[in-house]
């Protein structure tokens, strides 16, 4: 469970690299400037507990299964940034001021770019049950 948690830790941070990557591009940022936050990396490694659920899931339909996953990672980044608002003060995301924001905590727009991060995640973990990781 740990390298696996390690694992979707580093693939979250790589993936947000590239989205933030992408958004530089464009609003016309040619180094094509990419960031996460260190705060990231636990927050990316629950999707460890997320592999029940796709067991779970496996044979449903795949707009089904996205919309599960967009529901448990809304879930997990509102909590992990109202978690880290309380205790630290801090949370390194601030979409208060997006128009479709919740508590400055999630993007509602982010819909889907979680709905294919879950099918990501889904087939990662098929990847790492084959080679038994």
């Amino acid at each position: 469970m740990l390298r696996r948690f390690i694992i979707y830790g580093f693939t979250g941070w790589c993936l947000e690299i590239f989205w933030t990557g992408l958004g530089s591009l464009i609003k016309g940022d040619r180094k094509l400037r990419g960031w996460t936050y260190l705060w990231m990396f636990p927050i990316y490694g629950l999707a460890v507990f997320l592999e029940p659920v796709h067991d779970f899931i496996r044979d449903w339909p795949i707009y089904i299964r996205g919309f599960v996953y967009v529901s448990f990672i809304w879930l997990i980044e509102y909590s992990a940034g109202f978690i880290l608002k309380n205790t630290v003060r801090v949370c390194p995301w601030d979409y208060s001021k997006a128009a479709f924001s919740i508590n400055g905590l999630i993007r509602l727009d982010y819909g889907p770019a979680w709905f294919i991060a879950g099918l990501l995640f889904e087939r990662l973990h098929d990847f790492l049950v084959k080679v038994s990781i």
